[in-house]
């Protein structure tokens, strides 16, 4: 099978390094022709065009920054869609929009084509290992035909029903995320401005119920002071976008979401929609005339699970969950 890859952006180059490393017939394209470049020197072919790479390939994965650059890189006439054909596959990997992600799948069935949506969770330093956790949304023949591809860029593979379940839950969990970085920036003033070193700090929320996978992760980088997770504010924004959206279209108030984009916003204004995510906390810091920083904490996050061969296909149904 050779599989087309298109965005090579922060994540897209792991998922799409994953697949190399793994021996896949290659194939990639992305606007950036430096990025491609260092693919074609690992072994990868490229294209001049996402109908170029789909003519040529047998499965399609696009991991692209918005929906609107989705709709173009699929719909253009040079886009995906004019080069798919039937029973070819469509990942869709990128954080997009539940409606607009079966509205595109439409249009790849109405080809014959087989459209898969699987977003990704779990930061780009556990895509880089293959460790990375995918949600899956589609038929479950479908399913089954993405699984070998799935499974060499991620470890734990949850179908989580049809097309644009994946997406939904995506931003759910993208929105908690964020919820649960804002938070840990008041909650290192306080223990700071209260006497507390942030090494303690750190080790004490690491091991108590107030534990979370982004504390754990961002907060190593918020204590260096590199920020570095890979991911940009501008891409947060997106993200509390999609979730305000899901919200207003099923008709239901919120509180804390509205707040939560508010100060994405505000961060964004002051350092640049591209500054990197956690930067938010860099408010707190500023407001409180602290510098969250502790001595030991990489500037760069590392996947610490070793690389295990095999992957978990998981479902609530599977698990006895959700009333059959």
């Amino acid at each position: 099978m050779k599989i087309g890859f298109i965005g090579l952006g922060n994540l897209g180059s792991k998922l799409a390094g994953s697949l190399l490393r793994n021996g896949v017939d290659l194939m990639v394209h992305d606007l950036d022709k430096s990025l491609m470049d260092a693919f074609v020197q690992r072994g990868a072919a490229s294209a001049v065009s996402p109908k170029s790479l789909a003519q040529h390939c047998d499965a399609v994965i696009t991991c692209l920054p918005s929906p609107d650059v989705c709709a173009h890189v699929m719909e253009s006439a040079n886009g995906v869609l004019a080069g798919l054909r039937a029973e070819k596959l469509w990942l869709e990997m990128s954080t997009t929009d539940e409606a607009e992600v079966r509205r595109l799948a439409h249009l790849a069935e109405a080809l014959g084509a087989v459209p898969i949506e699987c977003p990704v969770s779990g930061g780009c330093h556990r895509a880089a290992t293959g460790n990375i956790s995918i949600f899956c949304g589609g038929s479950r023949a479908g399913f089954e035909l993405a699984l070998p591809i799935l499974a060499m860029m991620g470890r734990k593979i949850l179908h989580t029903g049809p097309l644009g379940s994946a997406s939904i839950l995506k931003v759910v969990t993208n929105y908690l995320a964020s919820v649960n970085l804002v938070s840990i920036g008041e909650a290192f003033a306080v223990a700071q401005k209260s006497g507390m070193d942030l090494t303690t700090t750190f080790e004490a929320i690491r091991i108590s119920s107030g534990n979370s996978f982004v504390h754990e992760t961002e907060g190593q980088v918020i204590l260096n002071g590199s920020y570095d997770i890979g991911f940009t504010l501008d891409l947060v924004q997106k993200d509390m976008s999609l979730f305000l959206d899901l919200a207003q279209r099923a008709g239901l108030p919120l509180e804390v979401a509205p707040m939560v984009a508010s100060l994405f916003d505000d961060a964004a204004e002051k350092y640049g929609s591209r500054a990197l995510s956690p930067r938010v906390v860099q408010r707190n810091e500023e407001s409180t005339g602290q510098a969250f920083r502790a001595p030991g904490f990489p500037a760069e996050l590392i996947d610490d699970e070793p690389e295990q061969p095999g992957y978990e296909v998981e479902s609530a149904r599977d698990r006895g969950l959700g009333g059959g």
